[in-house]
């Protein structure tokens, strides 16, 4: 049996080009997993194994690897940092324990950090800091921790002091032990000397060390006393007192280095060890039922309980599909059948792997607290519930953002379309944010994503693992429509064609409803004058209406409606007939109900040097953005501003031409709303044409 309490199930995660892959190398390099550090811009790193990983020199994909450091075992899920690919990220952090967040020393909190700092916050995983490329130019470590007191409102604990900056940064200092970290210049990590701290650093570590013993004691009051009285504590004390404010999120511990430079990286190793959680120390997973409510019972991280597990990414390759998934429960082994509480069906476990990105070991068995991958699963998702068939339960399942943008594309020649329905079914079952649809009347293959980059490298996955030649239409916007007013109105549907007929009278209020509330229905029918075993049918008859907008056939959003009165025949009524009543009654008053089209309005978060922060905002603002704030830092601005998605297609370009190439950008759905008139009209009038062809 394994000491799980030896276990660290961990995330890297960041913004982009803060230095995760690099940082992952390294880890793994110094654990002994691999003998050759890879380099990001050489493209041969471990965990960035796809050809659009290595080309881009980007993340796509998370990744997971195991290791061991102190006689602990890691396991290490490598995140995506771009914006597209959140999904990753969001993912990783609902099956992980703890996290380390790396920062660029030059870049600080970045737009892309806010967001994954986000949802570490909504999955309350624990984190350690590590502050990243103190070598570069422009690095500042006293910076980076300010921005991420004010930025992202985190508590940083900082563990250790750098050493010089930029090309002198040579090692940093402990603040526990008062020890100096010196790395010599061969870029061997292990090469290293540890020894006093500079003379002229004593003052700014005393100040350090200070704030740090305060903040950490804050966690034990006995402790507390203990210093005040003028006492230190023992070094073990403090380290219990760090891991334990870590784990309740009352702070993170800081840390810095050059992982590039493979200086400080140990330290970090250390920090996962010392003070991130096992899986016994998080929270555990609550269980749900059927219909998603909270039972109030939880998967306890306990080898000899009923076996739960989620599955948390599915990977196409080579050998067939893969199933990552997180054992939170009891234990799996080859030939146990398992129940996917989703579809109902049982599964049988074949082979077992542990995974070292795209290589792998075989497994006979794994248990509680393991993130291992299932070969040859049948019919199980991302967010999937394993359990015990004996004693069946669900965890808590994974919520995912609806796309936001979508593109046409079909098969350059008939052999190639049966290879594209395969291909595109593997994508959508490893990637939830990824859906497609086949449009019924044109028999277009609509692929559907979370922006331009991300739906750019499906189409680049079609084509190149996939070997599928595809032609790719223009990106469109996924439009919604509402209403803007309230109507009454009744409906009566009457068919008489010998033998029985249908009947079914409704009376209704059709009304806007709460931002963000969807479709509402309700009856307020007193009497039997509507059976309330008809109501269902109602209910679906505008709920399926719902799906095309009389304007431009586009999901209707926010519509509220309420089922007045009616009346039923007792021989001819029916559920059929009540819901043809609906949907017959949706086409004769929406288009009275003053029908608005509304727009995807994005969250668009700018980094630009100073000198070109004018031709940004004026450029935002002719794409109809309005700016909500605007910051400076030592390196450039940040903006922030919403702009409608429609104008932002190819904003990188153009970005990148107004910067010279020194603008990033990072940008996430925010919200629906109206669409400016004559832009509708002219969305209305292709839509209409479209139907024309059609």
């Amino acid at each position: 049996m394994k000491d799980i309490t030896k276990y660290r199930n961990i995330g890297i995660f960041a913004h982009v080009d803060a230095g995760k892959t690099t940082t992952t190398e390294r880890i793994l390099s110094l654990t002994g997993k691999i003998h050759k550090i890879g380099e990001v811009h050489d493209g041969d790193t471990t965990t960035d194994f796809m050809d659009q990983e290595r080309e881009r020199g980007i993340t796509i994909q998370s990744a997971a690897t195991s290791c061991s450091w102190n006689d602990h075992r890691l396991n290490i899920i490598d995140t995506p940092g771009h914006v597209d690919f959140t999904i990753e990220v969001y993912r990783s952090l609902k099956v992980l324990d703890g996290g380390v967040g790396v920062f660029c020393g030059s870049g600080g909190v970045e737009p892309q950090s806010e967001t994954n700092w986000r949802y570490a916050n909504d999955s309350e995983v624990a984190r350690i800091i590590f502050v990243n490329k103190l070598d570069r130019m422009g690095a500042d470590f006293y910076r980076v921790v300010s921005q991420i007191e004010n930025v992202l409102g985190a508590k940083p604990l900082v563990m250790v002091l750098p050493i010089g900056i930029e090309d002198d940064f040579k090692g940093v200092v402990d603040l526990l032990t008062r020890k100096a970290w010196i790395w010599d210049e061969s870029g061997d990590p292990t090469q290293y000397t540890i020894e006093d701290m500079p003379a002229d650093m004593v003052d700014k570590v005393e100040e350090y060390r200070e704030k740090l013993i305060e903040t950490a004691l804050e966690q034990d009051d006995e402790a507390m006393e203990m210093y005040l009285e003028g006492e230190e504590p023992p070094l073990e004390t403090l380290k219990a007192c760090i891991r334990k404010g870590t784990i309740n999120l009352d702070f993170f511990p800081t840390l810095c280095g050059s992982a590039f430079k493979n200086k400080g990286v140990q330290l970090v190793l250390n920090a996962v060890v010392d003070f991130l959680p096992n899986p016994t120390e998080v929270k555990p997973q609550p269980e749900v039922d059927l219909e998603g409510n909270e039972t109030g019972e939880f998967a306890k991280v306990d080898v000899n309980a009923p076996m739960r597990s989620l599955a948390f990414k599915i990977m196409d390759d080579r050998y067939g599909a893969l199933t990552f998934i997180r054992i939170y429960s009891g234990k799996l082994a080859k030939g146990d059948t398992v129940l996917n509480t989703f579809t109902g069906k049982t599964e049988r476990i074949g082979r077992i792997v542990e995974m070292h990105a795209d290589s792998r070991a075989e497994l006979n068995s794994a248990q509680a607290g393991d993130i291992v991958a299932v070969l040859g699963m049948k019919n199980v998702q991302t967010g999937h519930t394993l359990a015990d068939e004996k004693n069946p339960a669900t965890l808590e399942p994974m919520v995912f953002p609806d796309p936001v943008i979508s593109m046409a594309v079909a098969p350059k020649d008939k052999s190639a379309s049966e290879k594209m329905g395969i291909a595109i079914g593997k994508m959508v079952a490893e990637d939830p944010s990824f859906r497609v649809e086949t449009d019924q009347e044109s028999g277009e293959t609509i692929l559907k994503g979370m922006g331009e980059l991300h739906l750019d490298i499906k189409v680049d996955i079609l084509r190149r693992t996939h070997g599928v030649d595809v032609t790719v239409g223009k990106p469109q916007v996924a439009y919604r429509e509402t209403i803007t007013q309230s109507i009454e109105d009744s409906y009566i549907h009457k068919k008489q064609t010998g033998g029985s007929g249908q009947f079914g009278k409704i009376e209704y209020v059709i009304e806007p409803g709460d931002i963000g509330s969807g479709y509402v229905f309700e009856s307020k029918v007193t009497g039997g004058n509507v059976p309330r075993e008809f109501w269902p049918a109602i209910d679906k008859g505008f709920r399926d209406m719902m799906e095309e907008g009389v304007l431009a056939g586009y999901p209707c959003l926010d519509v509220k409606v309420l089922l007045m009165d009616g009346a039923f025949h007792a021989v001819d009524s029916s559920a059929v007939a009540f819901e043809i009543a609906a949907k017959s009654a949706y086409r004769q008053s929406m288009p009275k109900a003053g029908p608005q089209l509304l727009e995807p309005i994005m969250k668009v978060d700018v980094f630009t040097p100073e000198d070109h922060v004018g031709d940004v905002i004026g450029d935002l603002n002719r794409r109809r953005g309005m700016i909500k704030s605007q910051d400076a830092n030592p390196t450039g601005a940040r903006i922030k501003a919403d702009v409608p998605l429609a104008e932002m297609f190819g904003y990188i370009g153009d970005l990148r031409t107004m910067t010279s190439g020194r603008g990033q950008f990072s940008m996430e759905f925010e919200q629906y709303s109206p669409c400016p008139k004559n832009i509708a009209d002219v969305v209305i009038a292709e839509a209409v044409e479209r139907k024309a062809k059609k």
